[in-house]
């Protein structure tokens, strides 16, 4: 199994901090956010620890955290707090696999001069992909996909998250040439039994290995 995966999407808000945590449990990872922006409600690690399962001893603190509700780069000047790009090394969590989640997608600025997708071509760590199954999912989902292979990231698959749609994903796999690791439907009421029951039911162990 991959000791180190890079939880990454094709837009925001499209269900990878619950795909996050669903994953974590699924693999008996840590979980780490580097970068959350937003404190007004619940944060993405207590998400995550919620929807998970997980204590707190599997979630790693969060490198920056950052009040305003916005894009990594400008909630942290609106914050006063300037955003050191080096500093954001992966921590070592012995030998449990560990969940990293990005924010929003790949082009997604941490300052004025880095992207996240900067970041994860230093890390050099597989990337797992998430996209929705919806109307626009096939343009940025392969647009995410060649972004990755151009700074010559290991893409470990994607993962789809909504309403089956056999002839978009099946499209995005193929003409992607990426591995369909499989797709989480959404769950209403969402818990975290709910989530647990759907990972077991959508995925396998042995895809998450490298």
């Amino acid at each position: 199994m991959s000791e180190r995966i890079v939880v990454t999407g094709t837009d925001t808000g499209i269900g990878k901090t619950v795909f996050s945590a669903g994953l974590a449990r699924f693999l008996g990872a840590k979980y780490w956010k580097p970068v959350q922006a937003g404190l007004d409600g619940n944060t993405d690690s207590e998400h995550v620890a919620r929807l998970g399962d997980l204590p707190y001893d599997r979630i790693v603190p969060e490198r920056y955290s950052l009040k305003t509700p916005a894009s990594p780069h400008l909630a942290a000047e609106i914050d006063g707090v300037g955003i050191d790009t080096e500093s954001l090394d992966v921590p070592d969590t012995g030998k449990r696999p560990l969940v990293i989640e990005g924010a929003g997608g790949l082009m997604v600025p941490l300052n004025r001069s880095t992207l996240y997708i900067d970041i994860f071509a230093r890390w050099q760590l597989p990337v797992l992909l998430c996209a929705r199954t919806t109307l626009g999912t096939i343009n940025h989902s392969l647009l995410s996909i060649e972004v990755l292979r151009n700074r010559r990231i290991d893409i470990l698959g994607i993962a789809f998250i909504g309403d089956e749609n056999v002839d978009t994903e099946t499209t995005i796999c193929r003409i992607g040439g990426i591995r369909k690791l499989g797709r989480l439907p959404w769950l209403s009421p969402l818990s975290a039994d709910a989530l647990r029951t759907a990972f077991e039911g959508s995925f396998n162990r042995d895809d998450f290995k490298r």
